[in-house]
């Protein structure tokens, strides 16, 4: 005989010849020479050395245990005291009753919602995201679920969470702010058949995104060419100074011709404008030639008209220096003063004759 203690918090499997044969719970036992005992912490799982059924076979051992079976399209998140602890793969797991609080939450991973009492903390753990599937959705987004290929529903914003599985999640999400579009380089030619380049931008909105996304294949793109087609057709009605002088006529036609259709990409279209155009360079070097010839004839305007105002004024100074001997004594004076401010130095030759004159000059 020999005699063996199980302390507190543990628990004694007998075995004999290698079989088991009872339990032992916290005490002072005696057992046969031929018999064993393997002592178990209540605070771990029970694991045994053989088949677990064949444990379970005795009625005392199994009162004793918790026992959880996870299917093999499950699994299941253990808790101790409520607080996370691991994740039970498909299998049957053992634990002690009485020394630690267990609680498990079983979750069907062939389900794609999450609908188990589980909250995002515990979701968004190590252990638990390898089976989660996240998409978020930006503050200025929207989305579009799809299950199996199926729409499912419209997500606004948040972050989204699914059990992963081998069903496909598809989302795809839309700006819902306010975009502008750059219709660049576009060879058009005029009424007059001048051919030019034109750049050209547009300020539009997402309003629907299940016309956006669902009933349309790139929205986008689309909308582009409803633009460009517009632009198109009204540019070629025009020649090429009547675009110059209606650039404005331009936009208000294009947002007008392409409203109406904007509305069935699910798109609202704001603003629209023409950023630039670009003349080819022989039509621009005319140009140029056009606006030089323009700009000499109003110079030769401004020109003749101040030569009129000239002589117009030199003539009525004449008819008061004839009318007054006085004023045209003056002007004299001036034109002298003029024009000697511009000497520098004066060489006489001559003799007294030069001087005597020059003394008649200035002493008048």
């Amino acid at each position: 005989m020999k005699r063996v203690v199980i302390n507190t918090g543990k628990i004694g499997l007998v075995y004999k010849n290698g079989d088991y044969k009872r339990m032992l719970t916290a005490g002072k036992y005696w057992l046969s020479p031929f018999e064993s005992v393997e002592v178990y912490d209540m605070a771990q799982a029970f694991v045994p050395g053989g088949n677990l059924n064949l444990y379970l076979q005795d009625e005392q051992l199994r009162n004793a245990l918790i026992l959880v079976d996870v299917a093999d399209n499950e699994i299941a998140l253990r808790f101790e005291h409520d607080n996370f602890k691991s994740v039970l793969l498909p299998g049957r797991y053992a634990y002690w009753k009485g020394l630690v609080e267990y609680s498990f939450i079983k979750a069907d991973l062939s389900k794609v919602e999450i609908t188990e009492p589980i909250s995002r903390e515990i979701l968004r753990k190590t252990l638990v995201l390898p089976y989660i599937r996240a998409y978020s959705v930006e503050s200025y987004e929207k989305g579009i679920l799809f299950i199996d290929g199926k729409f499912e529903k419209v997500l606004e914003k948040g972050e989204y969470l699914f059990w992963k599985n081998s069903t496909p999640i598809n989302v795809l999400k839309a700006d819902m702010r306010q975009l502008q579009m750059e219709v660049s380089g576009q060879e058009i030619l005029t009424k007059d058949k001048a051919a030019l380049r034109v750049n050209f931008y547009t300020q539009y909105k997402v309003t629907d995104i299940e016309k956006a996304l669902l009933d349309n294949k790139e929205f986008e793109k689309q909308l582009y060419v409803l633009m460009q087609l517009a632009l198109r057709e009204f540019i070629g009605t025009l020649t090429l100074d009547e675009l110059l002088e209606k650039k404005e006529a331009v936009a208000e036609y294009v947002l007008s011709a392409v409203k109406e259709n904007a509305v069935n990409l699910g798109v609202k279209v704001s603003a629209c404008g023409i950023r630039d155009i670009i003349l080819p360079g022989e039509v621009k070097e005319i140009m140029n030639q056009v606006l030089v010839a323009e700009k000499k004839a109003q110079a030769n305007v401004i020109t003749r008209r101040e030569e009129t105002a000239s002589t117009r004024s030199l003539l009525n100074t004449a008819k008061l220096m004839e009318d007054n001997p006085m004023l045209f004594k003056l002007k004299e004076m001036e034109y002298t003063e003029k024009i000697a401010e511009k000497i520098n130095s004066i060489s006489l030759s001559g003799g007294n004759q030069v001087v005597d004159q020059l003394k008649e000059i200035f002493s008048r």
